[in-house]
């Protein structure tokens, strides 16, 4: 998906602050990913009270990351969607406007990236059989040069590309089942 489609946005320092609380970076997380939900759903599905759900929501709202879903509720249960499907941001840039909050972001994504392996750890021992064979939970490590590592990353975010499903939230045909890939390519500290 371009970084210019509608249903894409690009984080700048506003929105970078946003999303440095992890409670909110999750919670359009899961929007994307199970799409609509109300404050209480959500609260379920973080393990907090509806209260911080619903104040998280309001402050993703001001901030156009996530919009109310007129087509579901009624006047007692607001329903909550994501405004976009992805995020992409200029890492550099936002390091040098917004450091601190960018680290904040950042945290917040690697604590989700590690909380999905571990979800899917706990499930090993009751997937399908079919499914535990096509999983992959392993690391790779190369000696390459910063220009190396981006044409790798390129081509795998090409390959990606070529699976990507438009919308998350359609529903799954027959043997299907959404999947999670995570990346992460960056120096190791070796000294």
């Amino acid at each position: 998906m371009s970084e210019n489609d509608e249903r894409s946005v690009r984080l700048d320092r506003s929105l970078v602050r946003a999303l440095a609380h992890p409670m909110r970076n999750r919670a359009l997380g899961l929007l994307r990913v199970y799409g609509p939900q109300t404050a209480t759903t959500l609260a379920t599905r973080l393990g907090v009270n509806t209260g911080a759900t619903s104040y998280h929501l309001r402050q993703l709202a001001e901030a156009g990351l996530v919009v109310e879903d007129d087509s579901r509720g009624n006047a007692r249960d607001r329903w909550w969607k994501a405004a976009h499907q992805t995020t992409s941001f200029d890492l550099p840039e936002l390091l040098d406007q917004e450091p601190e909050l960018t680290l904040g972001f950042l945290h917040g994504v690697g604590q989700a990236y590690a909380e999905n392996m571990f979800a899917f750890i706990d499930s090993m021992q009751t997937l399908d059989p079919e499914w535990k064979e096509a999983s992959l939970l392993s690391d790779y490590h190369f000696h390459l040069r910063a220009d190396q590592l981006a044409a790798l990353r390129q081509e795998l975010t090409a390959v990606l590309a070529k699976y990507a499903t438009p919308d998350l939230t359609a529903p799954l045909t027959d043997g299907e089942e959404q999947v999670t890939i995570q990346i992460q390519a960056f120096p190791r500290e070796t000294r």
